[in-house]
């Protein structure tokens, strides 16, 4: 009877330990699961996905309309860091500089909108030498206007009640106050902020203005850096920056035949499309290369 109560007592236990070893696996599993969860849910906390991001808000800066009907940006007044000793030696010395408020197109003026200019002053269309064959290739409305020369770029400002800017305005609408070495910072320029270091493919090369939006600069201007290159007001020298005044530098005295040319190109390097990269070409100069804005100081009118 003792060893019938001894073997009961046994398989008892065996089955008891058995039930026991099940639960406990069982909830090792749980908290497993629980603690994979929570991890995964830190990570995404702390590690949010690029998609996540909010997009920059351009609403702080007011805009206006132009005469002829195109928006531009506010450019506060204030100081910036203007120039680069770490480029090109046109480029330096780096040095602050004080301009008054002013407005900037906020995109490129397009083959259309100067076209709308060439018919009403009766001028003629900009044609590009290497496509006589077939001008249809690169002439589109919604690409920017190029083959212009300086004064033709003078011109459509001057029609729109406006102006070309100067080479500081120009540099402070594209970096800001925080000496950013391109439009959107510091970081390298990729295919998705800029259109740049290139070789030519017909109507492939340009970008339509304003498609490129993660190069925005920081008051929301588009296009600073590649595309093509942009007339700016000033007469170029190299030397100018060493004596330039500190407040509102409308450019040297010099005459010549040399402007100063901003933002590089769809064929320039990424050091060409640096905020502070200079270039310079003949103001009678007329490539696919080189296209143009307008500026507008706050005195010429009340914002919108």
């Amino acid at each position: 009877m003792e060893n019938k109560s001894v073997l009961v007592g046994s398989i008892i236990f065996v089955f008891a330990s058995f039930f026991l070893m099940i639960g406990l696996l069982a909830y090792e599993s749980y908290k497993a699961k629980q603690m994979k969860q929570l991890a995964a849910s830190v990570k995404s906390e702390v590690r949010p996905t690029a998609s996540s991001l909010p997009a920059q808000d351009f609403s702080m800066y007011k805009t206006k309309i132009g005469d002829e009907g195109r928006e531009m940006v506010q450019i506060p007044e204030g100081p910036f860091t203007m120039g680069s000793n770490d480029g090109d030696p046109d480029e330096a010395p780096e040095h602050q500089v004080y301009l008054k408020g002013f407005y900037l197109d906020r995109k490129e003026v397009t083959q259309m909108e100067y076209m709308r200019f060439a018919k009403m002053t009766k001028r003629a269309a900009p044609r590009i030498e290497v496509f006589d064959d077939d001008q249809s290739k690169i002439l589109k409305p919604e690409l920017v206007v190029m083959s212009v020369s300086w004064d033709e770029a003078a011109a459509y400002c001057k029609w729109a009640g406006k102006r070309l800017p100067t080479e500081a305005e120009w540099e402070k609408a594209a970096r800001g106050t925080d000496g950013r070495i391109y439009p959107w910072g510091n970081e390298p320029p990729t295919t998705k902020r800029a259109n740049f270091d290139r070789e030519w493919e017909d109507e492939k090369t340009l970008h339509p203005v304003g498609s490129m939006p993660d190069g925005d600069s920081p008051y929301g201007v588009k296009d600073m850096a590649g595309n093509v290159r942009e007339w700016v007001s000033d007469w170029y020298d190299a030397d100018y920056y060493k004596d330039a005044p500190k407040s509102n530098p409308p450019g040297p005295d010099k005459k010549g035949v040399v402007r100063s040319i901003r933002g590089g190109s769809w064929h320039s390097p990424a050091s060409d499309i640096t905020t502070t990269a200079r270039g310079r070409g003949g103001f009678a100069l007329q490539t696919h290369g080189t296209g143009f804005r307008c500026a507008r100081s706050f005195d010429n009118g009340p914002s919108h």
